[in-house]
């Protein structure tokens, strides 16, 4: 490995070196076992003799902390003593935009729970590795490798099979040039609000809705302003004058499940029109559609202009891919284009290659029927005991798409709530509060299950272990 070390001056140079390389193995820079540079070759970066060198390893392998093997070189013998690098430090506090300490920290990372019911989270074991693994690897060689950087748009190919995929399975109306490649969802949001909003503009989200989406206007800038859902979705009265940008998920609402009902699609886009206002369409989850015909997307009706349509790969594929899309109208393509040149250049090209690969020769289309035939099963399970085991305390709210289903509470509070999840927590069962989609206080708590990660054989004993759960919280 390149080692740094720091000679300040040319006195006492092998001191130098040992006090260096002394103090990277003893703060885990330098850890057991990593071979450090020869002699010469330190010794010629550092324009010094070779002696000075051998001089200060000695003294490192008397001490323990380095040991040579014959032929192979000097390592690390010693183990780490003392805490990491001191962080250099000015004396000066660094301040952020106040935004920031407004907004809560990212959940962290924690081992699932043996029963996880946790939302968004696809099942992994039914991805096609294999033949994933076959398109990625034909990508990565030199004759498919550029040696400069892609359009940051996203890979042609890839951009035509998605105009192609939504076309065919949402009724989409989009040409290659329509379509943005991003990292998810998240970043077609993020390059959305670069591009359309000004500090203090007014965005209107769902209420509940995806937090996520509501964190990154706010880091914007925007001021957010959660509007009510109710059964038919959005509630375009109550929507603000003022607002600039609305993000609705009218496939399937999110966390509350329901569609947008037409006469409510139709009223959003008048909407619009009418205030000069962009809407947001994130077809969330909208592949997996149990019962039911789809309804059309906002951006099928639209003859303004005024819908960016939004999707990704991350529930259909796996979400480590980190791939999805927007498709722009022509008066933002420009802007958005620019927009993803100066956040990351361009998304990752073998990925982008080989799902349009995955597109073209129908392999997604097939894995996302066998993906909805098994959480549909996955579904109808969870249904039917919440209906036949929890109706005392659960009423199932109506669902026929996506990878979860939402329960409210009949009586009780966020305290009640709380309780159960906590319960649940401890009895191995990971399961998430509604009100954590709130903005405000939820007039309803409850329960969101995710059923992507948990195989219809854990459901029921995940779900008898939640019912002693939530009888033992409304019963104290």
């Amino acid at each position: 490995m390149d080692l740094h070390v720091n000679l300040e001056n040319r006195r006492d140079l092998a001191g130098q070196i040992y006090r260096e390389l002394r103090a990277a193995i003893l703060d885990g820079r330098l850890r057991r076992g990593e071979r450090v540079p020869p002699t010469r070759e330190l010794a010629e970066r550092l324009s010094v003799s070779r002696n000075t060198v051998s001089v200060a390893y000695a003294w490192l392998t008397a001490e323990g902390l380095l040991s040579g093997r014959v032929r192979a070189g000097s390592f690390v013998q010693g183990e780490p003593r003392e805490r990491g690098p001191a962080r250099a430090s000015t004396g000066v506090k660094l301040r952020a935009r106040s935004v920031w300490s407004t907004l809560p920290d990212p959940r962290s990372s924690v081992d699932p729970a043996p029963y996880d019911f946790r939302v968004g989270i696809p099942d992994g074991q039914l991805f096609p590795f294999e033949t994933w693994r076959r398109l990625v690897a034909r990508q990565l060689r030199a004759a498919a490798l550029p040696a400069g950087y892609p359009e940051a748009s996203g890979h042609p190919a890839l951009r035509e099979a998605i105009a192609r995929h939504v076309g065919v399975a949402r009724g989409v109306r989009a040409e290659a040039g329509d379509v943005l490649v991003t990292h998810g969802a998240q970043q077609a949001l993020d390059l959305i609000g670069r591009v359309l909003l000004e500090p203090g503009d007014c965005v209107a989200v769902e209420e509940p809705g995806y937090p996520p989406a509501r964190m990154l206007f706010q880091s914007l800038g925007a001021r957010v302003v959660p509007v009510p859902v109710d059964a038919e979705g959005l509630d375009v009265a109550a929507l603000p004058d003022e607002a600039r940008l609305v993000y609705v998920t009218p496939s399937h609402q999110f966390p509350l499940g329901m569609a947008m009902s037409p006469a409510r699609r139709t009223a959003l886009l008048d909407w619009a029109r009418q205030r000069d206002a962009v809407v947001i369409e994130d077809d969330y989850d909208s592949e997996f559609r149990f019962g039911g015909r789809p309804l059309e997307t906002l951006h099928g009706l639209d003859r303004s202009g005024r819908v960016i349509y939004v999707g990704s790969f991350s529930k259909v594929m796996l979400p480590a891919l980190r791939l999805g899309f927007l498709v722009a109208p022509p008066s933002l393509q420009r802007e958005l284009r620019l927009a993803k040149y100066v956040s990351d250049w361009h998304s990752q090209l073998p990925a982008q290659a080989a799902l349009a690969r995955f597109i073209d020769e129908g392999l997604l289309a097939r894995h996302i029927r066998k993906m909805r035939r098994e959480y549909e099963h996955r579904h109808e399970r969870i249904l039917e005991r919440l209906t036949r085991h929890f109706g005392d305390w659960l009423q199932p709210l109506p669902s026929s798409a996506g990878l979860h289903l939402s329960a409210a509470f009949r009586t009780g509070g966020r305290r009640l709530e709380q309780d159960v999840v906590e319960r649940a927590r401890k009895a191995g069962v990971g399961v998430a509060p509604l009100s954590r989609y709130h903005a405000g206080t939820p007039a309803r708590p409850g329960l969101v299950l995710g059923y992507g990660s948990l195989p219809v054989a854990r459901i029921d004993e995940g779900l008898r272990r939640l019912r002693a759960c939530v009888a033992a919280a409304a019963g104290d």
